[in-house]
C-alpha cells in the first residue's frame, strides 16, 4: 500500500475510535441506585422492553417453568418482599421471578429491566429460604446497578473501536480481544457490588445474610475441584465471595 493511503486510513480510523470513546464517556452518569458513575445508552423504559422481550426465549433454553405452582409462589413470596423492602420498589423496573425447569444447570440471571430466573437445579439444592432471598436478592442488585445496560454500552464502544482498527491498522482483532479483557473485569466487579446490594436486601428484608455464604458454598461445590481460575472466568472465585460478603455483613450491622 502506498504512503498515502495508509496515512488516510489511519486518520479515518482515528477519527472513527475518537466518535465511539467521545459518544461512550458522553453517555455517563450517576447510576440513582448505586451512586456508581457508568456509561449507559438505554432507558429504563428500554431496559424493561429488552427483558420482556427477551424472557420467552431464555426460559424455553432452560425447559420452560417449572410446573410447581407452590415452589414458585414461595420464588414470587420472597422476591416481592426483597423488592418492597429495599430501594427497588422505588425504581420504574417490574419485577417479576421465574422458577425455570432445568433441572442440570444450576444458576440465576437476571434480564435488564426486572426479568429474574432462577433454574430448579439451584433452587432444589437451597437449605431454605434465607438461602433463596439471597440469590434472589443478588438478581435484583443486577438489575438496580444496570449490568446488563453498561455491558452493552461497552459492547458497542468495543465494537466501534474495533471498525476503527481494523480501518486504520488491520488491528480490529487485537483491539476486539482487549475490549473482552476488559469486559470480563467489570463483570467480576458487577457481581460483588450484587452480592452485597443482596446483603442489604436480605437485611431489610429480616432474612439472615450469612446464609449467602451457604449460597456460595452450594456454588463452589457445584463447580468442582478443576473449576476455572478467578482470572479467566467473569465471575469471582467463590471463595473470594465469601469474604467479600462477610466484610458487608459487618458493615452493615454497624449502620
Amino acid at each position: 500500500m502506498k504512503k498515502g493511503g495508509l496515512k488516510g486510513r489511519l486518520l479515518i480510523g482515528v477519527a472513527i475510535a475518537a466518535f465511539f470513546v467521545i459518544k461512550h464517556f458522553m453517555s455517563r452518569e450517576t447510576n440513582p441506585y448505586t451512586g456508581k458513575v457508568q456509561a449507559i445508552s438505554m432507558s429504563p423504559a428500554e431496559e424493561i422492553q429488552m427483558g420482556l422481550a427477551s424472557i420467552n426465549q431464555m426460559a424455553q433454553q432452560h425447559g420452560g417453568l417449572y410446573p410447581n405452582e407452590q415452589y414458585q409462589a414461595l420464588v414470587d413470596n420472597v422476591g416481592n418482599k426483597l423488592v418492597q423492602n429495599s430501594i427497588a420498589k422505588d425504581t420504574p423496573y417490574k419485577y417479576e421471578f421465574h422458577l425455570l425447569a432445568d433441572q442440570n444447570t444450576i444458576n440465576a440471571f437476571a434480564l435488564p429491566g426486572g426479568q429474574i430466573c432462577i433454574t430448579y437445579a439451584l433452587f432444589s439444592k437451597l437449605k431454605n429460604e434465607d438461602q433463596l432471598a439471597g440469590v434472589l436478592g443478588h438478581e435484583i442488585g443486577h438489575v438496580l446497578g444496570k449490568h446488563s445496560a453498561e455491558r452493552i454500552a461497552s459492547s458497542k464502544m468495543w465494537q466501534g473501536l474495533s471498525t476503527a482498527g481494523s480501518v486504520g491498522a488491520d488491528m480490529g482483532g487485537i483491539v476486539s480481544q482487549i475490549g473482552n479483557g476488559t469486559l470480563l473485569k467489570n463483570g467480576r466487579g458487577d457481581e460483588l457490588e450484587s452480592d452485597e446490594l443482596g446483603v442489604r436486601f436480605m437485611m431489610r428484608s429480616g432474612y439472615d445474610p450469612e446464609e449467602m455464604i451457604g449460597v456460595m458454598q452450594i456454588l463452589k461445590d457445584a463447580a468442582g475441584p478443576n473449576r476455572q481460575p478467578e482470572f479467566s472466568s467473569s465471575h469471582p472465585d467463590p471463595d473470594n465471595r465469601i469474604e467479600h460478603i462477610r466484610e458487608a455483613i459487618e458493615r452493615y450491622r454497624r449502620n
